[in-house]
């Protein structure tokens, strides 16, 4: 097994997560620091170590939809104390981590897991799903703005691919829409809709492909079902990739 997917498959980080622990010479295979994420190890007889404390193949995965309060960080330790989504999913032996994130002040659907090989499938680039908002923004938003955010609109330097936009409501000053974009910048839907001159006052994701919160309340989360790896189109291995 390769030394990244290994790192994963025991749950310390993502696959990504665990490539950046290798290169940063923070694990040890038989006592000996290796750098390079793709050498092979032999899972049953090599003793692999982050930071000095040795790793156990995860026998036991879990995988878990939360629907995400605002106020609550997207990771799993804040040296500042600050709440976090391992406060609400609490399972201490499963060391779970989430998969992708949300902003702070972003509610919705988030997914959390122990099995570091499925949630780097779930973020790799080639399987990346389209994720939809309900969004409320103040400001203007004319049919013109509405047509740029679908066509793209330039952030950080470069255009964003083309997106899905459709109002829900028009009040005095807010305006309630649904909005579906295919990448994951960061703070990417905010930034789109300060590019023509509107403000984000609410933020919710409500899907990630054909996976819907449906109706988990806020600060809930509950355990994916077969069907749930259906709609999300990726299945852990465990349940024969159909991917």
């Amino acid at each position: 097994m390769r030394l990244n997917k290994y790192i994963a498959s025991c749950g310390a980080a993502s696959r990504r997560g665990a490539d950046a622990l290798v290169e940063a010479g923070r694990v040890t295979v038989n006592g000996r620091i290796v750098q390079n994420h793709g050498a092979d190890i032999d899972e049953n007889a090599d003793t692999v170590c982050v930071d000095g404390k040795r790793l156990n193949l995860q026998r036991a995965y879990v995988y878990i939809m939360l629907n995400k309060p605002a106020g609550v960080l997207c990771t799993c330790h804040d040296d500042r104390g600050r709440k976090t989504v391992l406060d609400i999913v609490s399972m201490p032996d499963a060391r779970l981590f989430p998969v992708g994130r949300l902003d702070y002040d972003t509610e919705g659907l988030l997914l959390l897991t122990n099995d570091g090989d499925f949630a780097f499938r779930c973020t790799h680039p080639s399987r990346e799903k389209d994720k939809t908002y309900y969004v409320r923004v103040k400001g203007a938003l004319c049919a013109e703005s509405l047509k740029r955010l679908e066509n793209g609109v330039e952030i950080d330097g470069r255009m964003t691919s083309r997106a899905h936009v459709s109002v829900l409501e028009r009040l005095k000053d807010i305006t309630a829409l649904s909005m579906t974009i295919h990448e994951g910048r960061n703070r990417q839907i905010k930034k789109m809709f300060e590019a023509v001159g509107c403000r984000v006052v609410y933020l919710k994701r409500t899907a990630i492909g054909n996976l819907t919160l449906g109706d988990l309340p806020t600060g809930q989360w509950r355990r994916l079902s077969d069907k749930d790896f259906s709609l999300l189109g990726i299945f852990p291995f465990s349940k024969q990739d159909k991917g």
